[in-house]
């Protein structure tokens, strides 16, 4: 009896399922190991709502985890086949994004200012060139930097609970800096400009605690501001 099916032709499509199984199920074990380093990460920095004078202890256990991650990163790196990093980078897009939040809050605490994408990528051992294989997303560290307006935002209206009234000024002015540069994009990813459009709303939230404080009259350098020079008449 003929066949007109040649059945080995399953077999091997079988053999090609089974390895692309196998593939992502080791992918998805790093990422989850990576998942577990920075919910670490998250829990160290969640102090600075609560404790001003534990944000540099809090700062340096995070970088801890953050290197660690380096470490995963290179094993995903192995793991991926030459030119298909974006056939798997699914497994790793929101975690990535995730963990340039968690290095630009850090950078942020302990410097002041925005943590450029090339030092990010660094941090994780990743490249910036796409020709370079395993590298770090420019949508990746945009959608990251987003997050960090919001956990700002947050920060700002805690810092004023605790008595900082400083604090809040200098955010306000690093997240107005943040929505200018950002609004030079031109965003054709519905995802980041979504995020970007919640950016105002971050922005809004910071002014109004700006403002809170500066009306009453907390704040030495809100109050320096809005008051005018008075010029002596001679």
């Amino acid at each position: 009896m003929s066949h007109f099916v040649n059945m080995e032709v399953f077999s091997n499509y079988q053999k090609y399922i089974d390895h692309e199984q196998e593939l992502r199920e080791n992918i998805r074990i790093v990422v989850r190991e990576i998942e577990h380093l920075a919910k670490e990460a998250t829990i160290q920095l969640q102090v600075i709502h609560c404790d001003l004078s534990k944000i540099d202890a809090a700062c340096s256990l995070s970088r801890k985890q953050i290197e660690a991650c380096a470490e995963k990163y290179q094993k995903l790196s192995a793991l991926v086949p030459p030119g298909q990093y974006y056939r798997y980078s699914d497994h790793w897009t929101y975690i990535t994004q995730r963990l340039i939040f968690l290095i630009a809050l850090v950078i942020y605490l302990e410097a002041g200012f925005l943590v450029t994408r090339e030092t990010a990528a660094e941090m994780l051992g990743l490249k910036t060139k796409h020709s370079d294989g395993f590298h770090l997303d420019i949508e990746d560290y945009l959608l990251g930097i987003l997050l960090l307006a919001s956990e700002l935002s947050r920060f700002a209206t805690n810092s004023v609970t605790m008595g900082d009234y400083e604090r809040p000024l200098n955010i306000s002015h690093f997240i107005g800096d943040l929505n200018t540069g950002f609004r030079l994009l031109n965003m054709k990813n519905d995802g980041l400009r979504k995020r970007f459009d919640a950016l105002k709303y971050d922005v809004k939230k910071i002014e109004e605690v700006v403002y809170d404080v500066s009306i009453r009259g907390l704040s030495n350098s809100a109050e320096s501001k809005e008051q005018p020079k008075v010029e002596s008449a001679e």
